[in-house]
Protein backbone atom coordinates (compact mmCIF):
# COMPACT_ATOMS: atom_id res chain seq x y z
CA UNK A 1 0.00 0.00 0.00
CA UNK A 2 1.31 3.50 -0.91
CA UNK A 3 1.67 5.48 2.40
CA UNK A 4 2.88 8.49 1.17
CA UNK A 5 0.85 11.55 -0.02
CA UNK A 6 2.30 13.75 -2.48
CA UNK A 7 2.16 17.53 -2.37
CA UNK A 8 2.81 20.00 -5.30
CA UNK A 9 4.38 22.08 -3.38
CA UNK A 10 6.18 19.31 -1.26
CA UNK A 11 9.48 20.52 -2.22
CA UNK A 12 9.06 23.70 -1.53
CA UNK A 13 7.58 23.94 1.86
CA UNK A 14 9.61 20.72 3.38
CA UNK A 15 6.38 18.35 4.23
CA UNK A 16 4.75 15.14 3.35
CA UNK A 17 1.35 14.12 4.79
CA UNK A 18 0.43 10.64 6.32
CA UNK A 19 -3.19 8.60 4.82
CA UNK A 20 -4.87 9.59 8.27
CA UNK A 21 -4.39 13.19 6.70
CA UNK A 22 -2.09 14.29 9.79
CA UNK A 23 0.86 16.83 8.67
CA UNK A 24 4.36 15.08 9.38
CA UNK A 25 5.91 18.71 9.15
CA UNK A 26 10.20 18.95 8.54
CA UNK A 27 10.99 22.41 9.25
CA UNK A 28 13.90 23.79 6.84
CA UNK A 29 17.21 25.37 8.45
CA UNK A 30 15.78 28.78 9.88
CA UNK A 31 17.66 32.01 10.64
CA UNK A 32 19.67 32.42 13.75
CA UNK A 33 16.93 35.29 14.54
CA UNK A 34 13.80 33.22 14.12
CA UNK A 35 14.57 30.26 16.23
CA UNK A 36 12.60 32.31 18.79
CA UNK A 37 9.57 33.47 16.85
CA UNK A 38 6.37 31.54 17.68
CA UNK A 39 5.32 29.11 15.61
CA UNK A 40 2.54 28.87 13.26
CA UNK A 41 0.26 26.21 11.99
CA UNK A 42 1.21 25.08 8.42
CA UNK A 43 -2.50 24.97 6.37
CA UNK A 44 -2.19 22.99 3.20
CA UNK A 45 -5.31 24.03 0.74
CA UNK A 46 -6.62 20.67 -0.39
CA UNK A 47 -6.05 22.17 -4.38
CA UNK A 48 -2.07 21.66 -3.80
CA UNK A 49 -2.59 18.27 -2.96
CA UNK A 50 -1.71 16.14 -6.31
CA UNK A 51 -2.72 12.46 -4.83
CA UNK A 52 -3.48 11.26 -1.41
CA UNK A 53 -5.46 7.96 -0.42
CA UNK A 54 -8.39 9.29 0.20
CA UNK A 55 -10.05 5.62 1.60
CA UNK A 56 -8.90 1.87 2.76
CA UNK A 57 -11.26 -0.66 2.29
CA UNK A 58 -9.22 -3.51 3.39
CA UNK A 59 -5.49 -3.29 2.73
CA UNK A 60 -6.50 -1.71 -1.00
CA UNK A 61 -6.41 2.53 -0.87
CA UNK A 62 -8.64 4.38 -3.01
CA UNK A 63 -6.39 7.61 -4.57
CA UNK A 64 -7.47 10.88 -5.11
CA UNK A 65 -6.31 10.19 -8.83
CA UNK A 66 -8.20 7.45 -8.80
CA UNK A 67 -11.66 9.25 -8.36
CA UNK A 68 -10.21 11.77 -10.95
CA UNK A 69 -9.62 9.05 -13.16
CA UNK A 70 -13.05 7.47 -12.94
CA UNK A 71 -14.98 11.43 -13.34
CA UNK A 72 -13.41 11.73 -16.78
CA UNK A 73 -14.21 8.15 -17.50
CA UNK A 74 -17.91 9.09 -16.98
CA UNK A 75 -17.40 12.34 -18.54
CA UNK A 76 -16.31 11.08 -21.59
CA UNK A 77 -18.97 8.23 -21.89
CA UNK A 78 -21.97 10.77 -20.59
CA UNK A 79 -22.90 8.47 -17.87
CA UNK A 80 -24.83 10.65 -15.30
CA UNK A 81 -23.71 11.30 -11.58
CA UNK A 82 -25.71 9.55 -9.09
CA UNK A 83 -25.97 12.54 -6.53
CA UNK A 84 -22.71 14.66 -5.42
CA UNK A 85 -19.96 12.74 -7.58
CA UNK A 86 -17.45 13.82 -4.76
CA UNK A 87 -18.93 11.55 -2.29
CA UNK A 88 -20.62 8.79 -4.91
CA UNK A 89 -17.01 8.14 -7.11
CA UNK A 90 -15.40 7.13 -3.75
CA UNK A 91 -17.90 4.91 -2.81
CA UNK A 92 -18.47 3.02 -5.92
CA UNK A 93 -14.45 2.26 -6.03
CA UNK A 94 -15.46 1.31 -2.44
CA UNK A 95 -17.68 -1.07 -3.67
CA UNK A 96 -15.31 -2.72 -6.49
CA UNK A 97 -12.91 -3.23 -3.64
CA UNK A 98 -15.45 -5.59 -1.86
CA UNK A 99 -15.79 -7.13 -5.27
CA UNK A 100 -12.85 -7.81 -6.40
CA UNK A 101 -11.46 -9.03 -2.51
CA UNK A 102 -14.11 -11.33 -2.51
CA UNK A 103 -13.22 -12.68 -6.36
CA UNK A 104 -10.23 -13.25 -5.24
CA UNK A 105 -10.98 -15.39 -2.04
CA UNK A 106 -13.37 -17.15 -5.05
CA UNK A 107 -10.40 -17.69 -7.47
CA UNK A 108 -12.38 -15.79 -10.42
CA UNK A 109 -10.43 -15.54 -13.61
CA UNK A 110 -9.97 -13.37 -16.78
CA UNK A 111 -8.58 -14.14 -19.93
CA UNK A 112 -6.00 -11.62 -21.29
CA UNK A 113 -7.92 -12.09 -24.79
CA UNK A 114 -10.78 -10.80 -22.64
CA UNK A 115 -9.04 -8.06 -21.51
CA UNK A 116 -7.38 -6.69 -24.84
CA UNK A 117 -10.74 -7.55 -26.55
CA UNK A 118 -12.44 -5.62 -24.00
CA UNK A 119 -10.00 -2.59 -24.24
CA UNK A 120 -10.66 -2.38 -28.09
CA UNK A 121 -14.10 -2.13 -27.77
CA UNK A 122 -13.78 0.53 -25.26
CA UNK A 123 -11.90 2.56 -26.82
CA UNK A 124 -13.72 2.04 -30.58
CA UNK A 125 -16.35 3.00 -27.99
CA UNK A 126 -14.98 6.23 -26.96
CA UNK A 127 -13.80 7.12 -30.36
CA UNK A 128 -17.54 6.97 -31.59
CA UNK A 129 -18.26 9.55 -29.18
CA UNK A 130 -15.82 12.06 -29.67
CA UNK A 131 -15.13 11.83 -33.45
CA UNK A 132 -11.95 10.24 -33.96
CA UNK A 133 -9.09 8.72 -32.85
CA UNK A 134 -7.01 12.16 -32.77
CA UNK A 135 -9.61 13.52 -30.73
CA UNK A 136 -9.74 10.64 -28.21
CA UNK A 137 -6.08 11.45 -27.74
CA UNK A 138 -5.97 14.93 -27.57
CA UNK A 139 -8.90 14.82 -24.96
CA UNK A 140 -6.62 12.00 -23.06
CA UNK A 141 -3.36 13.56 -23.56
CA UNK A 142 -2.41 10.22 -24.17
CA UNK A 143 -1.40 8.13 -27.13
CA UNK A 144 -3.56 5.32 -27.71
CA UNK A 145 -0.79 2.74 -27.18
CA UNK A 146 -1.01 4.56 -23.46
CA UNK A 147 -4.26 4.57 -23.52
CA UNK A 148 -4.39 1.20 -24.02
CA UNK A 149 -1.62 0.53 -21.00
CA UNK A 150 -3.37 2.22 -18.79
CA UNK A 151 -6.81 0.41 -19.36
CA UNK A 152 -5.44 -3.01 -18.93
CA UNK A 153 -5.47 -3.58 -15.02
CA UNK A 154 -8.73 -1.35 -14.52
CA UNK A 155 -10.25 -3.17 -17.37
CA UNK A 156 -9.25 -6.63 -15.65
CA UNK A 157 -10.71 -5.44 -12.28
CA UNK A 158 -13.61 -3.91 -13.88
CA UNK A 159 -14.04 -7.67 -15.81
CA UNK A 160 -13.44 -9.55 -12.50
CA UNK A 161 -15.82 -7.33 -10.77
CA UNK A 162 -18.68 -8.02 -13.38
CA UNK A 163 -17.87 -12.12 -13.03
CA UNK A 164 -17.85 -11.86 -9.19
CA UNK A 165 -21.79 -10.12 -9.33
CA UNK A 166 -22.65 -12.73 -11.71
CA UNK A 167 -21.74 -15.60 -9.60
CA UNK A 168 -23.43 -14.28 -6.41
CA UNK A 169 -26.77 -13.98 -8.10
CA UNK A 170 -26.49 -17.35 -10.57
CA UNK A 171 -29.17 -18.98 -8.33
CA UNK A 172 -31.40 -15.83 -8.11
CA UNK A 173 -34.79 -16.67 -9.85
CA UNK A 174 -38.48 -15.41 -10.00
CA UNK A 175 -41.77 -17.31 -10.94
CA UNK A 176 -44.30 -16.44 -13.14
CA UNK A 177 -46.83 -15.76 -10.12
CA UNK A 178 -43.71 -13.89 -8.57
CA UNK A 179 -44.12 -11.51 -12.19
CA UNK A 180 -47.73 -10.95 -11.97
CA UNK A 181 -47.69 -10.11 -8.26
CA UNK A 182 -44.82 -7.29 -8.75
CA UNK A 183 -47.17 -6.09 -11.35
CA UNK A 184 -50.91 -6.11 -9.96
CA UNK A 185 -48.87 -3.44 -7.36
CA UNK A 186 -47.67 -1.28 -9.60
CA UNK A 187 -49.76 1.82 -11.34
CA UNK A 188 -50.40 1.56 -15.14
CA UNK A 189 -48.62 4.93 -15.71
CA UNK A 190 -45.19 2.74 -14.35
CA UNK A 191 -45.57 -0.29 -16.10
CA UNK A 192 -42.56 -0.11 -18.89
CA UNK A 193 -42.83 0.81 -22.37
CA UNK A 194 -41.84 -1.47 -24.89
CA UNK A 195 -40.03 0.08 -27.85
CA UNK A 196 -41.38 -0.88 -31.35
CA UNK A 197 -39.62 -4.53 -32.19
CA UNK A 198 -39.42 -6.24 -35.56
CA UNK A 199 -37.87 -9.49 -37.14
CA UNK A 200 -36.54 -9.16 -40.03
CA UNK A 201 -34.86 -11.57 -42.69
CA UNK A 202 -32.14 -10.36 -45.26
CA UNK A 203 -29.99 -11.53 -48.07
CA UNK A 204 -26.65 -10.19 -48.83
CA UNK A 205 -24.40 -10.43 -51.54
CA UNK A 206 -20.92 -8.87 -51.89
CA UNK A 207 -20.29 -7.30 -55.27
CA UNK A 208 -17.25 -8.62 -57.84
CA UNK A 209 -13.70 -7.09 -57.23
CA UNK A 210 -12.24 -6.77 -60.27
CA UNK A 211 -9.10 -8.79 -60.54
CA UNK A 212 -7.29 -5.99 -61.29
CA UNK A 213 -7.83 -4.15 -57.85
CA UNK A 214 -6.89 -6.92 -56.16
CA UNK A 215 -3.35 -7.18 -58.38
CA UNK A 216 -3.18 -3.44 -57.30
CA UNK A 217 -3.56 -4.05 -54.00
CA UNK A 218 -1.31 -6.98 -54.01
CA UNK A 219 1.50 -5.72 -55.68
CA UNK A 220 1.63 -2.25 -53.24
CA UNK A 221 2.12 -4.82 -50.48
CA UNK A 222 5.48 -6.62 -51.76
CA UNK A 223 6.41 -3.17 -52.93
CA UNK A 224 6.21 -2.54 -49.41
CA UNK A 225 7.63 -5.69 -48.30
CA UNK A 226 10.67 -4.93 -50.67
CA UNK A 227 11.25 -1.45 -48.91
CA UNK A 228 11.30 -2.84 -45.34
CA UNK A 229 14.09 -5.34 -46.19
CA UNK A 230 16.34 -3.50 -48.27
CA UNK A 231 16.03 -0.77 -44.98
CA UNK A 232 14.73 1.86 -46.64
CA UNK A 233 11.65 2.40 -44.44
CA UNK A 234 10.61 0.33 -40.91
CA UNK A 235 7.25 -1.06 -40.95
CA UNK A 236 5.77 1.01 -38.42
CA UNK A 237 6.61 3.85 -41.06
CA UNK A 238 4.46 2.07 -43.64
CA UNK A 239 1.94 1.26 -41.31
CA UNK A 240 1.26 4.67 -40.50
CA UNK A 241 0.96 6.10 -43.49
CA UNK A 242 -0.61 3.57 -45.79
CA UNK A 243 -2.38 0.76 -43.36
CA UNK A 244 -6.63 0.99 -43.73
CA UNK A 245 -6.93 -0.81 -40.37
CA UNK A 246 -7.49 3.23 -38.57
CA UNK A 247 -6.84 1.94 -34.99
CA UNK A 248 -3.38 -0.03 -35.39
CA UNK A 249 -2.44 2.61 -37.86
CA UNK A 250 -1.73 5.44 -35.44
CA UNK A 251 0.57 3.00 -33.38
CA UNK A 252 2.53 1.76 -36.80
CA UNK A 253 0.30 -1.19 -36.95
CA UNK A 254 0.72 -2.89 -33.97
CA UNK A 255 -1.85 -4.82 -32.49
CA UNK A 256 -0.79 -5.59 -28.74
CA UNK A 257 -0.27 -8.85 -27.09
CA UNK A 258 -3.08 -10.69 -28.24
CA UNK A 259 -4.37 -14.50 -28.54
CA UNK A 260 -4.97 -16.65 -31.59
CA UNK A 261 -8.84 -16.68 -31.08
CA UNK A 262 -8.95 -12.44 -31.40
CA UNK A 263 -7.28 -12.91 -34.89
CA UNK A 264 -9.07 -14.29 -38.31
CA UNK A 265 -8.60 -17.94 -38.68
CA UNK A 266 -6.09 -16.70 -41.74
CA UNK A 267 -4.32 -13.83 -40.12
CA UNK A 268 -3.61 -16.15 -36.88
CA UNK A 269 -2.06 -19.21 -39.29
CA UNK A 270 0.18 -16.71 -40.49
CA UNK A 271 0.85 -14.21 -37.60
CA UNK A 272 1.86 -17.13 -35.03
CA UNK A 273 4.18 -19.06 -37.53
CA UNK A 274 6.41 -15.68 -37.77
CA UNK A 275 9.78 -16.53 -35.59
CA UNK A 276 12.06 -13.69 -36.81
CA UNK A 277 11.03 -10.00 -36.30
CA UNK A 278 13.35 -8.61 -38.94
CA UNK A 279 11.13 -10.52 -41.64
CA UNK A 280 7.92 -9.92 -43.42
CA UNK A 281 5.17 -12.37 -43.81
CA UNK A 282 3.75 -12.87 -47.22
CA UNK A 283 0.61 -11.75 -48.22
CA UNK A 284 -2.52 -12.75 -46.26
CA UNK A 285 -6.01 -12.24 -47.28
CA UNK A 286 -8.63 -12.41 -44.74
CA UNK A 287 -12.10 -11.52 -44.42
CA UNK A 288 -10.63 -7.69 -43.53
CA UNK A 289 -8.87 -7.07 -47.33
CA UNK A 290 -5.17 -8.28 -47.52
CA UNK A 291 -2.57 -7.76 -45.19
CA UNK A 292 1.30 -8.22 -44.14
CA UNK A 293 2.52 -9.09 -41.00
CA UNK A 294 5.91 -8.55 -38.79
CA UNK A 295 6.53 -9.73 -35.76
CA UNK A 296 7.42 -7.96 -32.34
CA UNK A 297 7.59 -10.57 -29.79
CA UNK A 298 5.83 -13.56 -27.99
CA UNK A 299 4.41 -14.54 -24.72
CA UNK A 300 3.29 -17.62 -23.89
CA UNK A 301 -0.42 -18.51 -26.16
CA UNK A 302 -0.02 -14.49 -26.74
CA UNK A 303 2.11 -12.19 -29.63
CA UNK A 304 2.27 -9.09 -30.38
CA UNK A 305 2.75 -8.08 -34.35
CA UNK A 306 2.65 -5.56 -36.74
CA UNK A 307 0.45 -5.78 -40.03
CA UNK A 308 -1.01 -3.55 -42.85
CA UNK A 309 -4.11 -4.07 -44.24
CA UNK A 310 -5.25 -2.46 -47.82
CA UNK A 311 -8.98 -2.80 -48.79
CA UNK A 312 -9.86 -3.36 -52.43
CA UNK A 313 -12.25 -0.98 -53.57
CA UNK A 314 -15.65 -1.96 -55.03
CA UNK A 315 -16.62 -0.44 -58.14
CA UNK A 316 -19.45 1.66 -58.11
CA UNK A 317 -20.53 -0.62 -61.45
CA UNK A 318 -19.75 -3.93 -59.69
CA UNK A 319 -22.34 -2.89 -56.96
CA UNK A 320 -25.21 -1.48 -59.18
CA UNK A 321 -24.62 -4.76 -61.15
CA UNK A 322 -25.25 -6.75 -57.71
CA UNK A 323 -28.07 -4.49 -56.75
CA UNK A 324 -29.62 -5.38 -60.14
CA UNK A 325 -29.30 -9.05 -59.66
CA UNK A 326 -30.56 -8.87 -56.19
CA UNK A 327 -33.79 -6.47 -57.11
CA UNK A 328 -34.47 -9.32 -59.51
CA UNK A 329 -34.71 -11.99 -56.95
CA UNK A 330 -36.60 -10.15 -55.14
CA UNK A 331 -39.35 -9.78 -57.79
CA UNK A 332 -39.01 -13.70 -58.10
CA UNK A 333 -40.13 -13.64 -54.44
CA UNK A 334 -43.05 -11.28 -54.88
CA UNK A 335 -43.97 -13.39 -57.89
CA UNK A 336 -44.16 -16.51 -55.76
CA UNK A 337 -41.93 -18.57 -57.93
CA UNK A 338 -39.94 -19.18 -54.55
CA UNK A 339 -39.77 -17.70 -50.91
CA UNK A 340 -37.45 -15.56 -49.38
CA UNK A 341 -36.65 -18.05 -47.08
CA UNK A 342 -35.42 -20.63 -50.04
CA UNK A 343 -33.49 -17.69 -51.45
CA UNK A 344 -31.50 -17.05 -48.11
CA UNK A 345 -29.73 -20.04 -49.27
CA UNK A 346 -27.26 -18.09 -51.94
CA UNK A 347 -26.61 -15.38 -49.07
CA UNK A 348 -22.78 -14.22 -48.47
CA UNK A 349 -23.48 -13.71 -44.68
CA UNK A 350 -23.26 -17.54 -43.07
CA UNK A 351 -24.73 -16.90 -39.90
CA UNK A 352 -27.94 -15.79 -41.99
CA UNK A 353 -27.96 -18.25 -44.71
CA UNK A 354 -27.60 -21.40 -41.73
CA UNK A 355 -30.86 -19.56 -40.74
CA UNK A 356 -32.86 -19.44 -43.73
CA UNK A 357 -32.48 -15.63 -43.75
CA UNK A 358 -33.59 -14.82 -40.36
CA UNK A 359 -31.57 -12.02 -38.20
CA UNK A 360 -30.78 -12.49 -34.80
CA UNK A 361 -28.35 -10.91 -31.90
CA UNK A 362 -27.90 -11.36 -28.01
CA UNK A 363 -30.09 -9.56 -26.01
CA UNK A 364 -28.25 -7.75 -23.19
CA UNK A 365 -31.01 -8.56 -20.32
CA UNK A 366 -31.20 -12.42 -20.82
CA UNK A 367 -27.63 -12.65 -22.87
CA UNK A 368 -30.18 -15.37 -25.40
CA UNK A 369 -30.09 -15.21 -28.76
CA UNK A 370 -33.16 -13.65 -29.77
CA UNK A 371 -34.73 -12.71 -33.53
CA UNK A 372 -36.34 -9.96 -31.85
CA UNK A 373 -34.46 -6.20 -32.23
CA UNK A 374 -35.66 -3.12 -31.37
CA UNK A 375 -35.25 -0.38 -34.32
CA UNK A 376 -31.81 0.78 -32.43
CA UNK A 377 -30.17 -2.01 -32.60
CA UNK A 378 -30.57 -3.00 -36.34
CA UNK A 379 -28.04 -1.97 -38.56
CA UNK A 380 -28.24 1.64 -39.74
CA UNK A 381 -28.97 0.75 -43.63
CA UNK A 382 -31.35 -2.23 -42.54
CA UNK A 383 -33.49 0.34 -39.99
CA UNK A 384 -33.66 2.70 -42.50
CA UNK A 385 -35.11 0.30 -44.89
CA UNK A 386 -37.24 -1.89 -42.97
CA UNK A 387 -39.03 1.72 -41.41
CA UNK A 388 -40.05 1.80 -44.60
CA UNK A 389 -42.04 -1.36 -44.69
CA UNK A 390 -45.28 -2.97 -44.09
CA UNK A 391 -45.20 -6.88 -42.83
CA UNK A 392 -44.52 -9.41 -45.59
CA UNK A 393 -42.79 -6.77 -47.56
CA UNK A 394 -39.65 -7.44 -49.68
CA UNK A 395 -37.41 -4.48 -50.23
CA UNK A 396 -35.14 -3.28 -53.36
CA UNK A 397 -32.07 -3.84 -53.51
CA UNK A 398 -29.68 -1.26 -51.32
CA UNK A 399 -26.08 -1.12 -50.29
CA UNK A 400 -25.00 -1.07 -46.72
CA UNK A 401 -21.44 -1.74 -44.52
CA UNK A 402 -21.07 -4.90 -42.66
CA UNK A 403 -19.90 -6.04 -39.19
CA UNK A 404 -16.54 -6.65 -41.07
CA UNK A 405 -15.95 -3.31 -42.24
CA UNK A 406 -17.27 -4.12 -46.37
CA UNK A 407 -19.19 -2.93 -48.54
CA UNK A 408 -22.47 -5.43 -49.96
CA UNK A 409 -25.61 -5.24 -51.50
CA UNK A 410 -28.77 -6.53 -49.74
CA UNK A 411 -32.29 -7.18 -49.66
CA UNK A 412 -34.46 -7.82 -46.69
CA UNK A 413 -38.35 -8.75 -45.50
CA UNK A 414 -40.35 -7.70 -42.80
CA UNK A 415 -41.57 -10.79 -40.92
CA UNK A 416 -43.12 -9.06 -38.08
CA UNK A 417 -43.43 -5.76 -36.08
CA UNK A 418 -44.76 -5.68 -32.40
CA UNK A 419 -45.44 -1.46 -32.33
CA UNK A 420 -44.19 0.55 -29.14
CA UNK A 421 -46.72 0.02 -26.49
CA UNK A 422 -47.18 -0.71 -22.59
CA UNK A 423 -45.97 -4.15 -21.47
CA UNK A 424 -48.47 -6.73 -20.78
CA UNK A 425 -48.40 -10.28 -19.34
CA UNK A 426 -49.64 -12.07 -22.06
CA UNK A 427 -47.15 -10.12 -25.20
CA UNK A 428 -44.20 -8.75 -23.16
CA UNK A 429 -43.59 -11.65 -20.35
CA UNK A 430 -40.10 -12.02 -20.78
CA UNK A 431 -39.79 -8.15 -20.50
CA UNK A 432 -41.42 -7.86 -17.46
CA UNK A 433 -39.97 -10.88 -16.14
CA UNK A 434 -36.33 -9.27 -16.57
CA UNK A 435 -37.03 -6.63 -14.71
CA UNK A 436 -38.62 -8.55 -12.05
CA UNK A 437 -35.45 -10.75 -11.96
CA UNK A 438 -32.81 -7.54 -12.00
CA UNK A 439 -34.24 -5.79 -9.00
CA UNK A 440 -34.08 -9.31 -7.32
CA UNK A 441 -30.83 -9.89 -8.33
CA UNK A 442 -29.71 -5.95 -6.98
CA UNK A 443 -31.63 -6.81 -3.95
CA UNK A 444 -29.20 -9.64 -3.57
CA UNK A 445 -25.83 -7.86 -4.10
CA UNK A 446 -27.24 -4.78 -2.25
CA UNK A 447 -27.68 -7.05 0.86
CA UNK A 448 -24.19 -8.49 0.11
CA UNK A 449 -22.52 -5.25 0.27
CA UNK A 450 -24.26 -4.33 3.56
CA UNK A 451 -22.86 -7.51 4.91
CA UNK A 452 -19.23 -7.24 3.24
CA UNK A 453 -19.00 -4.10 4.86
CA UNK A 454 -19.25 -4.67 8.50
CA UNK A 455 -16.89 -7.33 8.54
CA UNK A 456 -14.38 -4.97 6.58
CA UNK A 457 -11.76 -2.70 7.52
CA UNK A 458 -12.97 0.98 6.47
CA UNK A 459 -11.13 4.49 6.85
CA UNK A 460 -11.96 7.58 4.96
CA UNK A 461 -10.47 11.29 5.77
CA UNK A 462 -12.79 13.34 7.22
CA UNK A 463 -14.22 15.50 4.82
CA UNK A 464 -15.91 12.14 3.52
CA UNK A 465 -17.47 11.28 6.39
CA UNK A 466 -21.09 13.96 5.94
CA UNK A 467 -21.50 11.98 2.63
CA UNK A 468 -25.40 10.61 2.23
CA UNK A 469 -23.61 7.31 0.51
CA UNK A 470 -26.35 4.51 -0.68
CA UNK A 471 -24.77 1.75 0.92
CA UNK A 472 -24.90 2.21 5.20
CA UNK A 473 -22.43 1.23 7.68
CA UNK A 474 -18.93 2.72 5.42
CA UNK A 475 -18.21 5.11 8.80
CA UNK A 476 -17.51 2.84 11.48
Amino acid sequence: MRKIVIFVAAALLGFAQNVDGRSIFTPKPMAADSVNQPKSEVVIPESSIVDEVIWVVGDEPILKSDVEAMRQQMEVEKIPFKGDPDCSIPEQLAVQKLFLHQAAIDSIEVTESEVTQGIDDQINHWISIVGSQEKLEEYQRKSIAQIRRDLHDDYKNTLLVGKMRQKLVEDVSVTPSDVRRYFEKVPSDSVPYVPTEVEVEIITQQPRIAIEEINRVKDLLREYTERVNKGETTFATLARLYSEDPVSARQGGELGYTGRATFDPAFANVAFNLTDPKKVSKIVESEFGFHIIQLIDKRGDRINCRHILLKPQVSGEAVEQMKARLDSIASEIREGKFTFEEAAAISDDKDTRNNRGLMSHIDENTRSLTSRFSMKDLPTEVARVVDTLKVGQVSQAFSMINSRGKLTTAIVKLVNRVDAHRATITQDFQVMKNIVLAQRREQVLKEWVADKIKHTYVRMNDRYKNCNFEHQGWIK
